[in-house]
């Protein structure tokens, strides 16, 4: 059977249609600069006849920015190397409008070095341009975005704390007066209100600066002692939680190289998150220790098990699982917590095992040189 074109030759593709219809345009310019070949392409594109290309510069196709950084930029490069890629350049229309392209172009010279002519090739680089003003867009919509998250950071830290430290210093007056014991009771809620409303502007902060590369800053001291403070942060938060025990043994025999107030704020959360979630009447366990060149510290509380899928979460700001109705927070505690271990070249790890949660935070008693 014969089937249709056999014992004929393979048909050659025309190379002069390749040439001028190409989906890019391509100019030969002879040693002076001047144009002398155009394809078909490159015609479309401009609205000008081939022929009417001829005689002309690269430059002449280009608009007057195009054309003083062609001149002061690409053509000298492409003296000094023979060629250049990727070039983005204007073009204008004969209607006036603008075509963005990228340029290639290389020389062809002869075995003496003799300049015989250069080769450039066009491609329409519209949606490439689309997307670089896009990205210089976002950039600046993300700038304005930092300088709005500095202004509300500034807000938090002064217009925010000024009133919270005014009604505390008014209901530590009050404590100073004699007060029925419904007036201590109500004192006392206005405390604790005061307390998470404090925490949660730290919190705020924390997570804004975080977020915006700074990190949690912090200022390292092993001189003075982790313990008190550490002890300070249970004594509080006993007297904010009366119902609640917190069993703690805190043996630390070597300094600690840590930024106190820090290290004293992931305890307070994560103790603020044992007492939260633990089982109503059962204790809260603190055991704070150095061993190995590492200080230790977990928390544990009986409750139930923590399913796997929320686990991967827990130190995700804004996130709280399951939470009952009294519960209260943005589910930023946890995750500031991490924050601050990660900053002290630590980390904070949690197990649910057996009715029993335990979050462990590791560092090493040195920090590292940098």
């Amino acid at each position: 059977m014969i089937h249709p074109g056999e014992g004929k030759a393979e048909q050659v593709e025309d190379l002069n249609d390749l040439y001028e219809n190409a989906p890019c345009g391509y100019l030969s310019l002879n040693p002076r600069g001047l144009i002398v070949k155009s394809n078909a392409t490159l015609s479309s594109w401009l609205g000008v006849p081939a022929e009417q290309l001829v005689g002309k510069r690269l430059r002449d196709l280009l608009n007057v920015a195009g054309s003083i950084f062609y001149e002061t930029h690409f053509a000298p490069l492409l003296r000094m190397q023979g060629f250049f890629n990727e070039v983005a350049l204007d073009l204008v229309t004969a209607d006036g409008s603008v075509l963005p392209v990228l340029a290639n172009a290389v020389e062809k010279r002869d075995a003496d070095g003799a300049l015989l002519f250069t080769r450039v090739t066009l491609f329409q680089a519209t949606k490439r341009r689309r997307y670089e003003r896009e990205l210089v867009d976002a950039q600046a919509a993300e700038r304005k975005l930092g300088k709005l998250r500095d202004q509300f950071i500034a807000v938090l830290g002064h217009d925010l704390r000024n009133p919270v430290a005014a009604l505390n210093a008014g209901v530590q007056m009050l404590l100073k007066q004699p007060q029925s014991d419904r007036s201590l009771h109500v004192i006392g809620l206005m405390q604790g209100s005061l307390s998470r409303v404090a925490e949660l502007i730290d919190n705020v902060m924390d997570l804004a600066r975080s977020q915006s590369g700074g990190g949690i800053r912090l200022a390292r001291d092993a001189k003075e002692p982790l313990a008190p403070v550490l002890r300070q942060v249970i004594e509080e938060l006993e007297a904010a939680h009366p119902r609640c025990a917190i069993e703690a043994e805190i043996a630390l025999g070597e300094p600690v190289d840590c930024d106190r107030r820090r290290i004293a704020q992931l305890v307070s959360n994560l103790l603020s998150n044992a007492i939260t979630h633990g089982a109503s009447g059962q204790p809260v366990r603190l055991h704070a220790g150095t061993t190995g060149g590492e200080l230790q510290i977990w928390v544990a509380n009986r409750g139930e098990p923590i399913p796997e899928e929320v686990m991967a979460h827990l130190f995700q700001p804004f996130f709280r699982g399951s939470t009952r109705s009294d519960q209260q927070g943005l589910g930023l505690g946890l995750h500031i917590a991490s924050e601050i271990a990660r900053a002290h070249g630590g980390s904070l790890d949690v197990q649910s095992v057996n009715e029993e949660v335990r979050f462990t935070f590791r560092m090493p008693l040195a920090a590292e040189a940098s």
